[in-house]
């Protein structure tokens, strides 16, 4: 993958993330950089070795946001981004991981539930600087962390096996997401993470009336959870359905950190 991408038609990071299994690698002799998944926004679920990972770190990079939540854990040199010097970031990162120090990169949650992008980014930037060195590439190690989906898992009560799991947090198109949805939703509860501010939780719900799911099917918004203002909001899909629309902050009642979960009801085992 080259850095020239563009994620409606691909190639897409996460392909690139996901296109082998992780090596074997001997964390000692391989020296690897991590890609550690930091929690929902609590540093209490924050796990003892993705906070040793970013302990150790000569350079740490992330989103700022991320950044932010674990900069007081380590003194090793933040690099901070948002979307539009995300690339600039990570040379910056790929360089000096190349040149022999230490490197951790942090995504909020668990990279596994909604960060291949970010991971194939990093990947594909560790491996691209290491050849213009002419030195091996380190290996890529990734920290899963505790995710607002677990989280909201717990509070809904919809049991992982019994449950299908989404992810709109993401670039690119989402009509294949979306699909598996609608094809879901008769039999399964459902786990969404939205995308803001055009898939918010509004957004979905009055997708699955339009393909025919039930409207008093038990829609509940779990919104900044684990952080001090956590709040879940519970509606009807039908009720929900009433915020769609808008593309922007201001035009949805939820924020950014949001978990959508749809239960099917559970008829009483009878003994």
């Amino acid at each position: 993958m080259s850095d020239e991408y563009d994620l409606d038609t691909g190639p897409d990071p996460a392909t690139f993330a996901a296109t082998a299994a992780e090596p074997d690698i001997d964390e000692e002799a391989d020296d690897p950089v991590y890609a550690v998944g930091v929690g929902p926004g609590n540093q209490e679920y924050l796990t003892p070795r993705g906070r040793r990972a970013v302990r150790d770190a000569d350079v740490v990079v992330g989103f700022t946001t991320v950044v932010e939540f674990v900069e007081d854990l380590t003194d090793a040199d933040l690099l901070t981004c948002g979307y539009k010097d995300e690339a600039e970031a990570l040379e910056a990162f790929g360089e000096r991981v190349a040149d022999g120090e230490a490197g951790t990169a942090v995504a909020m949650g668990d990279p596994n539930h909604s960060g291949y992008q970010f991971v194939g980014k990093v990947q594909d930037t560790v491996q691209r600087e290491a050849a213009a060195r002419a030195v091996d590439p380190r290996p890529v190690r990734v920290i899963p962390g505790i995710s607002s989906l677990q989280m909201a898992a717990s509070r809904a009560r919809t049991p992982m096996e019994d449950t299908e799991f989404v992810t709109l947090h993401k670039s690119g198109d989402l009509e294949a997401d979306m699909e598996r949805l609608a094809g879901a939703v008769d039999d399964r509860h459902l786990l969404v993470l939205p995308r803001p501010y055009d898939r918010m939780p509004g957004d979905i719900a009055a997708f699955l009336l339009e393909r025919g799911a039930d409207p008093d099917l038990e829609a509940i918004v779990l919104e900044k959870l684990t952080h001090e203002d956590e709040q879940i909001h519970r509606f009807t899909l039908a009720e929900l359905s009433a915020h769609a629309g808008g593309s922007g902050p201001d035009e949805t009642p939820f924020s950014d950190l949001v978990v959508l979960a749809v239960r099917q009801p559970v008829t009483e085992r009878q003994d």
